[in-house]
């Protein structure tokens, strides 16, 4: 198929690979020139501007930072947005972590024009993005996500249709608003034992085998040294940002406001990874919050 794809980040960058390793005809767009050139060299092509990769293409992907920025993209500062460039009508899979109003606001500009929009936000981390291993959580009608799963089977394992534009989001923040408590927690776990003489190894051990164990803990350790190929044993460099994890932690607070949920352990998470980012490590991986229980520490 002809494919467009829009936000080489972290993320983006691994699926688009992927999409050119299973024989499709990828065209993409960044505003950094060095992630666009990375792709050139695995074979897809580049172009000047959203409107021209999107121009032949048969399905549009974006993979974006931030609502604003996928406001931006399709409906532009005036309207004017890529949304109406589409005249040939491809289907449009946002992969982005955005708030559900963003979602749906796109969504039903995307309907007033006779575009099939989904947003389809994913799970499964950057090494999920390069194994293909991804779980994407997609909202929007049932013949959409039909038309869609054969492009996300490309780079993703597990292809879940949570229901309509916008629950897609919701259920992604939901489960990182339980990833950001999971991992607080674990670092605090490890800690306050390290901090009384045990070994985080030997720790980490006894906690993945007890009722303890959980994601944070078994597949993504946070304390430097114990798990070969995390991030915390590379000076937390690469993974999913502190900024981003505080940035849907901070969507889970919204959502929950509007609804009127209670998320007391969601709201001191939020908090906890504000304040790492306060203190200079937004641009390191999320695990990075072991760092904050370690204040002080020769080591930390």
């Amino acid at each position: 198929m002809k494919i467009a794809f829009i936000g080489l980040g972290n993320m983006g960058t691994p699926m688009a690979t992927n999409l050119v390793g299973a024989g499709h005809e990828v065209v993409v767009f960044d505003l950094v020139e060095s992630a666009m050139a990375a792709l050139e060299k695995e074979g897809a092509r580049r172009a000047e501007t959203a409107e021209a990769a999107c121009a032949e293409a048969e399905v549009v992907i974006s993979m974006l930072p931030a609502g604003v920025h996928v406001r931006g993209l399709y409906l532009g500062a005036d309207s004017q947005g890529l949304l109406d460039s589409l005249d040939h009508r491809p289907l449009i899979i946002d992969a982005s972590t955005i708030s559900p109003d963003d979602a749906r606001i796109v969504g039903e500009a995307a309907a007033e024009r006779g575009l099939t929009y989904l947003d389809a936000p994913v799970s499964g981390g950057i090494g999920g993005a390069k194994a293909g291993t991804l779980t994407f959580i997609v909202g929007g009608d049932e013949a959409g996500f039909e038309q869609a799963k054969p492009v996300l089977e490309c780079m993703g394992r597990n292809i879940f249709h949570a229901g309509r534009i916008g629950d897609g989001q919701v259920a992604k923040i939901c489960n990182n608003m339980l990833l950001g408590i999971l991992m607080s927690g674990t670092a605090e776990a490890l800690a306050l034992g390290v901090k009384n003489g045990l070994d985080p190894a030997v720790l980490s051990e006894i906690m993945k085998q007890s009722s303890g164990g959980n994601w944070a803990l078994n597949v993504y350790n946070p304390w430097p040294g114990v798990m070969e190929g995390s991030a915390a044993s590379r000076d937390y460099q690469g993974g999913f940002l502190t900024d981003l994890m505080a940035k849907d932690l901070g969507l889970a607070w919204e959502l929950a406001l509007k609804t009127r949920a209670g998320v007391p352990m969601g709201s001191q998470a939020r908090n906890l990874f504000a304040l790492h980012s306060a203190q200079g490590n937004g641009g390191l991986d999320f695990s990075s919050i072991q760092k904050l229980y370690r204040a002080g520490e020769d080591d930390a």
